[in-house]
């Protein structure tokens, strides 16, 4: 759904691609900067309960993934080495969201309930992306689903947002039970798409 909006991303962060390509920097480093600065900060900010903040860190981090495959293109470094050193990160990147809200929950946020929801969707968003990830390595498609990647990351960190600006700790729970539901409907919509593929 959100991959639409893509292209517009892109023109707006093609001069900071081109200034870093020409102070050297290179794709691959982007994307580890990148991934370290989500994980440290969802790690760090919202096991506080500094969700707002922890937010546009977190944001800020985020928009690498459309700056180093930028790069890589301008470039003309693109490669399967850097495909899936972005794919492997942005698992990392995801987890941290989610393990942040995680410790929140069993922490501070003292709710048992909300904590298993969390790791659940923590589950799910791995399990989405290796549902499709086994079906290409088996030669299938396995693309597509309610709550793809992008979707559930701009749902979260949207929705945690605006609980840390107005104070209302039942947006991150309408959020993560949302994206629970969500995440469990496009496993079983990839595994029927996979399912049908095997089958011809």
């Amino acid at each position: 759904m959100l991959e639409r909006f893509r292209a517009f991303w892109n023109k707006v962060f093609a001069p900071i691609a081109t200034a870093l390509l020409r102070l050297g920097v290179s794709p691959d480093a982007v994307t580890i900067v990148g991934t370290i600065g989500v994980s440290a900060a969802a790690l760090w900010f919202f096991p506080r309960g500094q969700f707002l903040v922890g937010v546009l860190v977190v944001t800020a981090f985020v928009f690498s993934d459309l700056i180093d495959g930028q790069m890589a293109r301008r470039s003309g470094t693109s490669s399967r080495w850097g495909a899936f050193l972005d794919s492997t990160l942005d698992r990392i990147s995801d987890a941290a969201i989610f393990g942040g809200l995680v410790l929140w929950y069993a922490g501070g946020g003292d709710d048992p309930v909300m904590t298993a929801v969390a790791l659940y969707c923590l589950v799910m968003g791995s399990l989405t992306s290796y549902a499709r990830a086994r079906a290409e390595a088996l030669g299938m498609t396995a693309k597509g689903g309610i709550a793809e990647r992008a979707d559930r990351l701009v749902a979260v960190l949207f929705m945690t947002g605006l609980s840390g600006i107005f104070d209302l700790p039942v947006l991150r729970t309408v959020v993560l039970w949302a994206l629970a539901v969500a995440s469990t409907v496009t496993v079983v919509q990839r595994m029927v798409i996979v399912r049908r593929q095997a089958v011809q």
